[in-house]
């Protein structure tokens, strides 16, 4: 399909601007840099992307009608474009605004696309261009860059950015279990098309002749005070790195001490160095012991070998009052998940713009992740979701989604708090997760897992290129961070849910991605082995304390006495009960009860209100003695047994005469009449009396007038008319 990338129209202030296209969903994407000097070694990249009403043809439903902050969904692809692009000593943003949305093409992947074209067409020096896809698995055949309908029959949602010579750049992945063969296809087919991306944005950049600008690289230490840091400091070090007995805060403590030290002894030799310059050297130091030790021993600072797991321990049913609760501990990363179940109405609803672009109405699996300060042993403020929890959160719910059962009948919510933290909890998420909803009697496909693999790699000066590297699993907090990549997988014991590649290299050969997929395999089924001795499968029944759903049948003919005027009797029951009624169909309706005593509680408010139409058959067509208990303008109120509900027995149906109101026929309150029963109405469940059917017709004569040629209806004939006739 026809992708269509353009230039030099629109937003030309911006240092580079790019428009791609895909059908008719078009999206613009702006990039501007500033170098700015600081003694700070954070430069950050920003990367937002913002789904415009207009685009969609939408209004926002707000109360301002207009964009407001961020949504999850904004703010999810916005991490999966920053994934994608490394500017080193640079302060860059780039702004992602959707000019069109069709809602057949999905605007993220494009937006992935535009970010590369605009970087690549300005003077910002990067190691680019990439090109990214989206790739589809349906009925066993991969569709690259699928419509919003291919993808709701898609096995697959996979993501792929690819740099020059086939290399990864980043991977998102949501799959539907599928197989590990596969899933590695599918990886390869995309890699394969984004190379053609690739060369339509160098196609632009030559014709454009672009220049990259020369930026001064602020923050790499001096070669002098580097080799002095590591005199100083190197055998200290790699007694630290290599002493297994540490656990994270220890060694933490002894690492900080010694660059307490040592900078202190650097600065004494080099007193006119900047603070960063010492701080760096002693970092560059560390490093390089510490990617060493992996390289050339094969040795990690906690004593394992590069494929083995660290210890784990799982515990289920936490609390009784929980409706699921499991505690997921591996090595120092802990985990604590609940399952919370609630009404059908609790699910998630989707704003217009965002189902007006990927579809998505509600959903009624959610999974919400908390990090809070003390899992690391800091002090922090704790506020709302930050991005970062939103995208771990948003992984571990993607490799949980496919196991959940279609047709459940609740809303559930998975909370995954971490206690503790030493690397990989987003995967330590998707464990204590599976594990909470066994616990629940969540009826899942099949237990799920997840593990974080790492990289290390040796590159060679001149080219940069990959020349020796290895490969970790289960890494820790400091692997990750001393690392150069965090491959995470997921998935269940037949195949993959989920997939999120981090890279900080500027790509990565096809095939460290396939070694990293087959040691993620290894290392899942590992961990599911360990879990199932906890607890294999779902419980066959949810505990007692959880929340109760039935269905009810309400006739039509009953539908008025359960609702109430003004659906007054629905309101009360569920205020008194705690339930939440949902109407399914016309004469259904579902009852959610938070505990089995609010159901039974609501059972009998039910069987009360509905009382009297339970406890008398009426026959069609049959003659009962009515009581009116009222007079009114449209007719009288009237009971035909004691505990019923008054109905309107309206004025056309009293009499064979037209009247006006009831008291022209001398009703009165407490007077008994015969009335005929005719059922009930089908829309709306009255019943349908009359007495008028009973009275005998008045009297009616119909002559023909010769002389006059008319007919008269009803009452008496002049005598002179009936003479002549």
């Amino acid at each position: 399909r026809k992708m269509e990338l353009s230039s030099g129209k629109l937003a030309r202030f911006a240092d580079g601007s790019a428009v791609v296209q895909l059908g008719d969903t078009a999206v613009m994407v702006t990039a501007v840099s500033k170098t700015k000097p600081s003694a700070s070694q954070f430069m950050p990249l920003v990367v937002d992307y913002r789904q415009k009403a207009a685009a969609a043809g939408r209004i926002p439903t707000n109360y301002l009608r207009r964009e407001l902050g961020s949504t999850d969904k904004e703010i999810l692809t916005s991490r999966v474009i920053g994934q994608n692009y490394s500017l080193s000593f640079i302060l860059c943003q780039i702004l992602c605004n959707l000019l069109a949305v069709d809602g057949v093409n999905d605007p993220d992947v494009l937006a992935i696309n535009g970010a590369s074209a605009a970087l690549a067409l300005s003077d910002i020096p990067w190691n680019g261009p990439i090109g990214a896809v989206r790739v589809g698995l349906v009925d066993g055949e991969t569709i690259i860059n699928p419509t919003r309908k291919q993808m709701s029959s898609s096995a697959l949602n996979l993501v792929v950015a690819g740099a020059p010579q086939n290399q990864v750049v980043m991977l998102e992945a949501t799959a539907e279990n599928i197989l590990q063969q596969d899933f590695c296809h599918a990886i390869k087919v995309g890699v394969k098309h984004t190379q053609q991306i690739i060369q339509g944005i160098q196609q632009l950049v030559k014709e454009r002749g672009v220049v990259k600008r020369t930026v001064q690289k602020l923050f790499v230490a001096p070669e002098e005070i580097v080799e002095c840091a590591k005199k100083l400091a190197f055998n200290k070090i790699y007694a630290v790195f290599t002493d297994s007995s540490h656990d994270k805060i220890s060694r933490d403590e002894a690492i900080n001490k010694i660059r307490l030290e040592t900078e202190e002894q650097l600065k004494e030799k080099f007193p006119e160095a900047e603070p960063y310059e010492i701080m760096e050297s002693f970092n560059v130091v560390s490093k390089d012991i510490f990617r060493n030790l992996v390289l050339n021993e094969y040795r990690r600072c906690d004593g394992r070998d590069l494929t083995s797991l660290r210890d784990i321990k799982c515990e289920v049913n936490m609390f009784k009052m929980l409706h699921g609760s499991a505690l997921f501990q591996r090595g120092q990363t802990q985990v604590l998940c609940t399952v919370t179940f609630d009404s059908i109405e609790s699910s998630v609803k989707s704003d217009l713009i965002s189902t007006a672009v990927s579809g998505i109405k509600d959903k009624n699996f959610m999974l919400h992740y908390e990090f809070p300060p003390y899992a690391t042993n800091e002090i922090g403020k704790v506020t709302g979701m930050n991005r970062r929890e939103l995208g771990h959160g948003a992984l571990a719910e993607r490799a949980l989604k496919p196991i959940i059962p279609q047709n459940f009948p609740f809303t559930i919510r998975v909370t995954s708090e971490v206690l503790e933290s030493n690397g990989s909890s987003s995967m330590a998420s998707a464990c204590g997760g599976s594990l909470a909803l066994m616990d629940a009697g969540v009826p899942v496909s099949s237990a799920v897992a997840g593990v974080a693999i790492g990289l290390i790699t040796k590159c060679s000066l001149e080219k940069g290129d990959i020349e020796d590297y290895r490969l970790l699993t289960d890494i820790l907090g400091i692997e990750d961070y001393y690392g150069d990549m965090d491959f995470k997988m997921a998935g269940t014991n037949k195949g993959i849910t989920a997939l999120q590649v981090d890279l900080k290299l500027p790509g990565i050969p096809i095939k460290i991605v396939m070694e990293a997929i087959q040691q993620a395999t290894a290392a899942k089924r590992e961990i599911l082995q360990i879990m199932n001795q906890t607890l294999a499968k779902p419980r066959p029944n949810r505990k007692e304390s959880g929340p109760v759903v039935e269905t009810i049948h309400v006739p039509l003919s009953k539908r008025l006495r359960f609702i109430g005027p003004g659906a007054y009797n629905l309101k009360k029951l569920q205020a008194q009960t705690g339930v939440t009624v949902s109407h399914l169909d016309e004469e259904t309706y579902s009852v959610f009860a938070p505990t089995p005593s609010a159901m039974h509680e609501a059972r009998e408010f039910i069987r009360e209100i509905c009382k009297d139409d339970q406890e008398v058959n009426l026959e069609f067509g049959a003659v009962y003695t009515a009581t009116i208990t009222e007079i009114r303008d449209s007719g009288v109120m009237v009971k035909l047994y004691p505990n019923m509900t008054p109905v309107l027995l309206h004025n056309s149906q009293l009499d064979q005469r037209k009247i006006k109101h009831p008291s022209a026929l001398g009703l009165e309150v407490g007077q008994e009449i015969q009335v005929k029963y005719f059922g009930r109405d089908p829309t709306d469940g009255r019943m349908r009396l009359s007495r008028k059917i009973l009275q005998s017709p008045a009297t009616t004569v119909l002559k023909t007038l010769t002389d006059k040629n008319s007919i008269v209806l009803g009452g008496a004939v002049p005598q002179s008319s009936t003479s002549s006739q």
